[in-house]
C-alpha cells in the first residue's frame, strides 16, 4: 500500500498557530508544511505540544491513502509510527525505538516524539489524511509539564540539521508497505508490552499487561485477575 506520492511540494514557515491547521486550509497535492515556531501546537485530544522556537522538527504531511476502508485507518498511524521508530534508529546507532499506544515514540522510557493524525472520510474510504509530527531534536531544556520528555541531542549529544533530517523523515513514509507486516512492527515495538504496569480507565487504576494491538487499533491487556480489557483511543491512560 502507498500512501504519498512521489513529489513533495515542501513550505517553511517561520511561525504558524499550527502545522495541521495551515493544511486544512491550505493543503493540495503531495503537500509538506514545517515550522520554526508553533503558537497552538497540539497532541491528541486537549494536550499541548512544547517546542522551542527553531530548535525540533514540527511538521505536517497530507497523505491520499489509496482505497483504504475507514475501518482500517488505523493502518495510518501504525505505519507512520514505525516509519519514524526506524529512522531514528538509523539517527541512534540502532538504540531501541518504542510506540507508546497510540500515538508518542518513546526511547528509553522517555517522549521524544508525538503523531496527530486527523482524516478526511469519503463515504467508507479515507480520502485524505493530515498527519502532524512533532520530534524533539535540539531542545536541551523543557519548561513544560511534560513528565518525561528527551531530545536527539540528549541521546547523541550533537545538534542536528532539522531540514536533513524532515527529508529522512519524508523518505520513510514513501516506501510502500503490507498491512499486515505493518501490524506485526507496531505490536512488536509496543512500550510496555508484555510488562505489568499501572493504568487508569473511567472505574480506576489497576495493574495489566499489554499483550495486543488489534487492527482496528483497540489495546488488548490482561489485568492482575485475569481478565482480558479491550480499550479504544482515550479510554484507558498510562500511569508513568
Amino acid at each position: 500500500m502507498y500512501l504519498c506520492g512521489v513529489n513533495w511540494n515542501i513550505i517553511h514557515l517561520d511561525e504558524i498557530d499550527s502545522t495541521n491547521c495551515w493544511l486544512k486550509e491550505h493543503g493540495e497535492g503531495d503537500m509538506v508544511v514545517w515550522a520554526d515556531f508553533q503558537t497552538a501546537g497540539r497532541g491528541c485530544g486537549t494536550n499541548t505540544w512544547e517546542s522551542e522556537r527553531g530548535k525540533n522538527l514540527l511538521f505536517s504531511v497530507l497523505l491520499h491513502p489509496q482505497n483504504l476502508h475507514a475501518s482500517r485507518q488505523f493502518s495510518i498511524p501504525a505505519m507512520v509510527s514505525v516509519a519514524l521508530c526506524e529512522i531514528l534508529e538509523k539517527r541512534l546507532n540502532g538504540q531501541r525505538v518504542e510506540i507508546k499506544w497510540p500515538n508518542d515514540i518513546y526511547v528509553n522510557g522517555r517522549k521524544i516524539a508525538g503523531i496527530l493524525i486527523e482524516n478526511t472520510l469519503q463515504g467508507n474510504t479515507v480520502k485524505n489524511s493530515i498527519v502532524g509530527i512533532g520530534l524533539n531534536v535540539n531542545q536541551k531544556d523543557f519548561k513544560g509539564d511534560a513528565p518525561n520528555p528527551v531530545s536527539l541531542f540528549h541521546l547523541t549529544g550533537q545538534e542536528i540539521n532539522r531540514e536533513t533530517l524532515l527529508h529522512e523523515c519524508l523518505h520513510g513514509l514513501k516506501v510502500p508497505f503490507k498491512e499486515e507486516n505493518i501490524f506485526l512492527s507496531f505490536k512488536e515495538r509496543c512500550f510496555l508490552k508484555g510488562k505489568e504496569a499501572v493504568y487508569e480507565d473511567s472505574y480506576g487504576r489497576f495493574k495489566a499487561t499489554i499483550t495486543n494491538v488489534e487492527p482496528d487499533g483497540r489495546l488488548v491487556m490482561t489485568d492482575e485477575d485475569g481478565q482480558e480489557r479491550r480499550y479504544a483511543f482515550k479510554e484507558v491512560k498510562f500511569i508513568l
